[in-house]
């Protein structure tokens, strides 16, 4: 399913808005990706060679760091991670990104720059949601609340995304959402920071899959009353980015101690 894309690689006769891909940020930028590439192949959530995750180089809003076409969320590591500008071209880095990767996340990127991190995946549970009638999330269950008034579902399913039209049609189809069910396709994730954006798939899947649960028992799911469910997610929100960090730090950290070479 998964279609390769022709780039420019010209990359050497490019300016890189003076920054250094050998500095100690990009290279944090590098690393967490990577461990969000192999916790989300270790959680399910990948789908073959088809899904992708970027993250804009620190400093910048036209560089962005993105998987290559070819690899499973379990091979990808800091050093084969491609970079890539909004416009077609890979700077550094061997290879291409695959077609719909790179046509999705450079135009949501450029659309919206307060979207640094975009995980998109088919992953079981959400995707389940995303396939059935309706808004996808019931809002009955806690974990679920964290993305209370933060989603939004996009309906026009147009088939594969291979050119810049379907890719601006996915940003503006975000707006100022923070989760996009995608009918008939997946999700996407975006976030001011990687570590939130990783928070916000691994909960997102959880919520999903519980509510996916609740709803095979046949019995009525019980809504959260919506002032309870409004206050709720604001205490969630005002603790997730503490909370994302500390979460991402933590996986590493098992990554690291498993012996899972996404750092090298």
């Amino acid at each position: 399913m998964a279609h390769t894309l022709s780039l420019s690689t010209d990359g050497a006769s490019l300016h890189i808005d003076n920054i250094d891909l050998d500095s100690p940020a990009v290279r944090t930028a590098r690393e967490e990706l990577a461990a969000c590439f192999r916790l989300a192949a270790m959680h399910g959530f990948e789908e073959g060679i088809c899904n992708h995750f970027s993250a804009m180089l620190p400093g910048s809003d036209r560089w962005f760091l993105v998987n290559a076409f070819g690899l499973a969320f379990e091979e990808v590591t800091a050093s084969n991670l491609l970079v890539c500008d909004v416009d077609g071209h890979v700077v550094a880095g061997d290879g291409v990104p695959e077609a719909t990767a790179f046509y999705i996340h450079a135009r949501l990127h450029k659309a919206n720059p307060r979207v640094r991190a975009a995980f998109h995946t088919h992953m079981p549970w959400a995707t389940a949601l995303a396939m059935s009638e309706g808004e996808p999330l019931v809002w009955a269950g806690q974990t679920a609340l964290k993305f209370y008034g933060r989603t939004v579902v996009d309906t026009d399913y147009n088939g594969l995304a291979l050119g810049n039209e379907e890719g601006d049609r996915i940003a503006a189809a975000m707006g100022d959402a923070d989760i996009v069910f995608m009918k008939h396709h997946g999700v996407m994730v975006a976030g001011p920071s990687i570590a939130e954006a990783w928070d916000d798939l691994y909960y997102l899947e959880r919520a999903c899959e519980v509510q996916c649960k609740a709803m095979s028992t046949g019995r009525e799911l019980r809504p959260v009353a919506e002032a309870i469910a409004r206050r709720t997610a604001a205490d969630m929100r005002a603790g997730d980015p503490h909370s994302a960090r500390a979460h991402l730090d933590s996986a590493m950290r098992r990554l690291r101690a498993a012996g899972v070479p996404f750092d090298c």
